[in-house]
């Protein structure tokens, strides 16, 4: 067994594209190598913007000799059969066996050198490599990311030779593009890492990482202020850099007057600098950016450098804001006219006016505390700053920019703050809630209204998203919203069976992570009238918590006995077949009376929706029911008694439904 080493250096890959192509290097190398019965143990990837790395462990010195058997057509069948089967197995027909009427291919394949296989794995992966954008270059028919420059593949110490579009695989590789230019001689991946290291290339992406967010934070440390944090910028950098080097620079104090949001977009967008703050919290003049050398002036012309394009980068977003001031929001929101939302769905002028008038409806029924005419002015102004230029500029900042923009208008703070959290998927505060569950209400109806909904993986509108962001709005809120009569104020009309089952499914997923069963919230929703999502809430967790004890257990497993017995018996029986002088087991009568007990207590807790006290209500049926299986014979011979006794197994069963649909719980 050896390890295997695999090197493909390229010019640049773009650092969005290193995380999938690490993950694909991986699967179709280990698919390869399983194809072809190749033993190997871990695999390890790594990627640099120059280079995408893959060590294979303890790989078998070669496959074993296999004997396979194919099954073919019938001796009788169609010559065009036949010889079907003769291309698929690339056999001749005196090479094929004959057994009962059918032949049979007997494919012998000796054992292959794993150096063989590998050559053959790397050509067929770098040929169908799936890169999302690539492209061809000089006279050559492959397609990489970037041209593609060198191979290094070694398995143990020895070359596994390569060839593929004029590029031809070795044991050498080049070190960082500007530190160690020159080609460095590879001995194996035992030695890879170090040598690649000491000519000022870090391989590991997690290790430069971590190099860039401890590096970032010592450096704006040091010069007395806190980095705030953006793992995605770490990330991003990663990919950017092979020898990561972090300098702290400073910009003018003056800019400081626009929105900490845009100063900070732009330096990340842009530049792909971290921000700082100060000891205050408040956003610092200051920048920490992440260079790929190790200048000798200590960087000190990377920093000037930068200080001048950001400086030119945060002038153009001074002038977009300093223009917006100029507009008022009501001015901007006229703009809206001139925007479409979607085809055959009307202008987000209109959009907005919908939102606002639904805003206020909510408001009306479900926020009974609050202003509805403050709820119906935040919806009309919600989407007043897409027509503005920061905007425009930066799509990222939509919501955020309106929200400063309304406050400089004198908006009111319920206003503000609704403009500032609408695109949120949590939504705290009345006003805020009011428009945010306006605006996704009004776009899900109006898609699904038109028949545009998610299919499998598909949900180019985000719908799925605007149903969890009216979830997890309403819990946060607490907001007794009921969603059958919400969708029915909206100016779109949609199948309210649909939206539901719509929002069942999205339910399960969003409690998911809270350990929800998926079940008991089907059991739940059905019901058919419960659409109140935190009182739908109340009664699964207590039902969970219920079904999960012994007593829950035994009561489940009784109600599925006897709604199968009502299922086997249905069309058999009908309830005025039903007598009383048939004799009345004892066990019978326990059961009518813990009904006769159960059945109010439980009805009263649901109105008062103790759902706990409802489940309590329910176990005590547990030993009637289970005595009452044990003691009595339901398919009685006289008609009258079996008639009574499948009634009143039709009457537990009804009185458990009234808590939630048992038959769709498991187990």
């Amino acid at each position: 067994m050896a390890d295997f080493l695999l090197e493909l250096l390229s010019e640049e890959i773009p650092a969005r594209m290193q995380a999938r192509a690490r993950n694909d290097l991986a699967r179709m190398f280990a698919e390869r190598l399983d194809e072809a019965g190749l033993a190997r143990g871990a695999v390890d990837v790594h990627s640099t913007p120059r280079r995408l790395v893959l060590v294979a462990r303890d790989v078998a010195d070669r496959t074993e000799a296999s004997r396979e058997e194919i099954k073919g057509p019938r001796t009788s069948a169609p010559d065009q059969a036949l010889e079907g089967f003769l291309r698929k197995t690339g056999l001749t027909r005196d090479q094929l066996a004959e057994r009962d009427g059918v032949w049979f291919a007997i494919i012998a394949r000796e054992g292959r050198a794993a150096a063989d296989v590998i050559a053959e794995a790397v050509r067929r992966i770098v040929t169908d490599f799936p890169w999302p954008k690539s492209m061809r270059w000089g006279d050559g028919d492959l397609r990489w990311v970037r041209p593609l420059q060198g191979i290094v593949a070694l398995l143990g110490e020895e070359i596994v030779r390569i060839e593929i579009d004029g590029v031809t695989s070795g044991a050498s590789t080049v070190g960082h593009r500007f530190h160690h230019p020159g080609p460095i001689t590879i001995g194996s991946a035992d030695d890879y890492f170090e040598k690649l290291r000491a000519c000022h290339v870090i391989v590991d992406q997690d290790e430069r990482e971590r190099m860039i967010r401890e590096g970032a934070a010592k450096a704006a440390a040091d010069a007395g202020l806190s980095l705030i944090e953006d793992e995605g910028l770490v990330v991003e950098n990663a990919g950017l850099t092979e020898w990561p080097v972090h300098l702290l620079g400073r910009f003018d104090p003056e800019f400081l007057d626009v929105p900490r949001e845009v100063i900070v977009l732009t330096m990340r967008t842009n530049q792909k600098y971290f921000a700082c703050a100060g000891a205050d919290g408040g956003l610092a003049p200051a920048f920490v950016c992440v260079a790929n050398i190790d200048a000798k002036d200590g960087g000190a012309s990377i920093v000037e450098g930068n200080k001048r394009v950001l400086a030119a980068r945060l002038a153009d977003a001074r002038f977009f804001w300093e223009q917006d001031l100029k507009v008022p929001l009501e001015e901007q929101a006229a703009k809206l006219e001139q925007m479409l939302f979607y085809e055959g769905l009307g202008s987000l002028h209109e959009k907005a006016e919908r939102v606002a008038r639904l805003s206020r409806e909510i408001c009306t029924h479900w926020f009974k505390e609050r202003d509805p005419d403050t709820a119906y002015r935040a919806g009309l102004l919600a989407k007043a700053d897409l027509a503005s230029a920061m905007v425009g500029e930066f799509p990222e900042l939509q919501g955020v920019m309106g929200s400063y923009y309304a406050e400089r208008g004198g908006e009111k703070p319920g206003t503000v703050a609704a403009l500032r959290q609408q695109y949120q998927q949590s939504v705290e505060g009345c006003i805020p809630a009011c428009v945010a569950l306006a605006d996704r209400i009004d776009t899900l109806a109006a898609f699904f209204a038109r028949g545009i909904k998610p299919t499998g993986s598909k949900d180019p509108f985000a719908l799925r998203r605007a149903a969890l962001g009216i979830i997890q709005t309403i819990i946060v809120n607490g907001t007794r919203l009921r969603l059958r009569e919400a969708f029915g104020m909206a100016e779109a009309k949609v199948d309210q069976k649909e939206i539901m089952d719509f929002f069942a499914d999205r339910l399960k997923v969003q409690q998911r992570e809270a350990g929800i069963r998926h079940d008991l919230i089907d059991a739940v929703f059905a019901l058919g009238g419960e659409d109140d999502l935190i009182r739908l809430l109340a009664r699964v967790k207590a039902l969970q918590a219920f079904v999960e004890t012994p007593e829950g257990r035994d009561l489940l497993a009784g109600f599925k006995r006897a709604a199968n017995i009502l299922k086997k018996e249905e069309g058999s029986w009908t309830p005025d077949q039903v007598r009383g002088d048939g004799e009345v087991a004892p066990e019978e009568a326990a059961l009518v009376a813990a009904l006769d007990a159960a059945e109010p207590k439980a009805s009263a807790a649901i109105e008062a929706e103790d759902f706990t006290a409802a489940m309590a209500a329910l176990a005590s049926l547990r030993g009637p029911i289970d005595d009452f299986f044990d003691k009595v014979t339901v398919n009685d011979p006289d008609a009258g008694t079996r008639a009574r006794r499948l009634a009143l197994l039709a009457r537990f069963r009804d009185a458990v439904n009234r808590v939630a649909d048992f038959s769709r719980i498991e187990g």
